[in-house]
């Protein structure tokens, strides 16, 4: 009797050990799970806002074929940022290759659709900024640079300087390889007929110019482009590139190539690009002032960037800002009749707008 409590005890035992062991393992594979959902969870969570220029932007000016054409030129530059984006690239590589695409179109004021100064030349300028690191870089008043935010991506890895002009930043680029082009590159009818309406207006002093519906480069805009993305890593990066303000003076710098006035990324608030008159941007300091509302009034982006547009308006200045913060909400906002303005999420939101007001 005695022996045969003992085995039964030891079966007892045995279940409880069996149990308790098993319990450890289900604990152990929760746990696991748990950890493996967040890790996706987080790496799900990156995004991409792009803007093409901000101005009289007005569906009663744009025929099928121009809005089909800036529609799919726009979804082609948030596709390719977005491709980056969700092969764990970084935010930085992001951007710039976003910019690259509207670099190499003219439909925008950038690279290829560059506009002309009043000597009849184009003077581009771009920037870029890590929100990690707030490194940055940043290239004025280049003449041959094919894609100027290649160049400003390359002073800010390989120098200690944030910006190079003119001729020192082309001998800067070419000593790293960039690719350069022939003036002719840039130079579109469209554009240079933009130039001799600008300079017939300064000469009569009209305040407006005519606008012809059969041109596809609508010249009643700022047509600076620029992104701003997140990558898996929640890390905020923001570029961008402009051809300036046609017939504006030989040597003119405007906001986009100066940071934290056209420019700004910081992880710890948010990243900007902006669009417009570049001299009010430039005095608001608009990008960096985005954040600092952010940071220090604990606004959100959008009521930031409302915020700022409201000073720059009440200055007499025109344009938009885009933007990100660091959980991935987009905003925008602009004072103009439109902006060309799209983002990509990745929870499936994908929209490209030009005309509508925003809220």
């Amino acid at each position: 009797m005695k022996s045969q409590n003992l085995k039964l005890l030891g079966l007892v035992l045995l279940l409880i050990l069996f149990i308790n062991c098993k319990k450890d393992q289900n604990t152990e594979f929760e746990t696991k799970s748990s950890k493996l959902e967040t890790s996706e969870s987080i790496e799900k969570h990156f995004a991409i806002v792009i803007h093409g220029g901000a101005g009289t932007i007005k569906k009663a000016n744009m025929t099928p074929k121009q809005e089909k054409a800036y529609r799919e030129k726009l979804q082609e530059a948030l596709n390719v940022g977005y491709a980056v984006l969700e092969k764990g690239g970084t935010s930085l590589e992001a951007v710039q290759k976003t910019v690259n695409v509207m670099e190499d179109s003219p439909l925008f004021n950038a690279g290829k659709g560059a506009v002309f100064n009043s000597v009849g030349k184009n003077e581009l300028d771009a920037s870029i900024m890590d929100g990690k690191t707030l490194n940055s870089g940043a290239v004025a008043g280049v003449s041959h640079i094919k894609n100027p935010i290649n160049a400003a991506r390359i002073v800010m890895d390989s120098t200690r300087h944030v910006l190079l002009s003119g001729k020192g930043a082309e001998d800067f680029a070419k000593q790293h390889g960039l690719t350069f082009v022939d003036d002719k590159y840039f130079h579109t009818e469209k554009r240079y007929n933009q130039l001799l309406k600008a300079q017939e207006k300064d000469k009569v002093q009209l305040d407006h110019t005519a606008f012809n519906t059969n041109e596809l480069i609508d010249d009643h805009k700022y047509g600076t482009v620029g992104a701003v993305a997140l990558d898996k890593n929640g890390n905020i990066a923001a570029a961008t590139s402009t051809g300036g303000m046609t017939n504006k003076k030989y040597g003119r710098i405007g906001d986009s190539p100066i940071i934290g006035a056209g420019t700004y990324a910081n992880n710890i608030t948010c990243g900007v690009s902006c669009t417009g008159t570049g001299e009010y941007f430039i005095r608001t300091l608009a990008a960096h002032e985005a954040s600092n509302l952010m940071q220090y009034k604990n606004l959100s982006l959008q009521e930031s960037f409302k915020n700022v547009i409201g000073q720059i308006g009440d200055l007499g200045g025109d344009g938009g800002m885009i933007g990100l913060d660091n959980e991935a909400n987009i905003a925008w906002y602009f004072n103009t009749e439109g902006m060309y303005r799209g983002y990509k999420k990745s929870n499936g939101e994908n929209v490209v707008h030009f005309y509508e007001k925003q809220n």
